[in-house]
Order: C-alpha cells, then structure tokens, then sequence
C-alpha cells in the first residue's frame, strides 16, 4: 500500500474512532502553504484540529512522539489561514489534539488509539 493509501486509511480509522467519542467532521485534509491538516472536527463547541500518526512499531518512540515543535508550528499556521478562509469557525474555541494509532503488540491485530487532547498550545 502507498504511503497516501496508508495515511488515507489511518486518518480515516481516527475519524470513525473520535465519531464514536462524539466529534463530528468538519473537513479533511485542509491543505495550504502552510500545511496540512489531517482532520477537523467539533467537539461540542470546539473546533478541534486533529494530527493523526500510525506507527507499526514503536522502537523509535510513540506516534504521538513524531509531532515536533516545527510540525507544531506548521499545524498553527494551517490553522490561523483555516480559521482565516472560513471565519464563520473563527469565535469559536480551538485546540490542537493528536491521535496516535499503535499496532498491537498481541496477536488480536487491534490498534491502539491514543488521544492527545490539547497536545500543545499556540507558544
């Protein structure tokens, strides 16, 4: 399966999951200049803006672990030109929330969903 095809297929698994917690779909993969966002939702009245990370293995640290500073700082501006083109979300409150998708370590092949809620802030 192509990275797209992979990336696709997890944001699309952490959409249904955080449904099943009670977010709704705002969009998916907004792009910009800026960068991307894989998913946003509502949380009641919030807009949540959802990085989605997917790791095999976890070796080399968590999913959650791959979002860096600079990947923070690219997710901010995505969303500061989202809540730009779109200013009918702009009063509302926003937090930036990660999923990290981990596979198993049993034989079950059930992921592991891990919510980050409010995983970083505007600093």
């Amino acid at each position: 399966m192509s990275l797209r095809k992979t990336g696709f297929h997890w944001e699309t698994q952490a959409m249904v999951w955080l449904e099943q917690q009670g977010l709704s779909l705002c969009q998916r993969n907004f792009h910009c200049r800026q960068g991307e966002i894989d998913l946003i939702m509502h949380d009641q009245d919030t807009l949540v803006f959802v990085e989605v990370k997917y790791r095999s293995r976890t070796d080399f640290g968590s999913a959650a672990e791959l979002i860096t500073w600079h990947k923070q700082q690219r997710l901010i501006r995505a969303a500061g030109f989202f809540l730009v083109k779109n200013p009918k979300y702009s009063q509302l409150p926003c937090r930036f929330d990660v999923i990290g998708i981990e596979a198993s370590a049993g034989t079950d092949g059930e992921e592991k969903f891990i919510w980050l809620k409010n995983a970083f802030d505007l600093s």
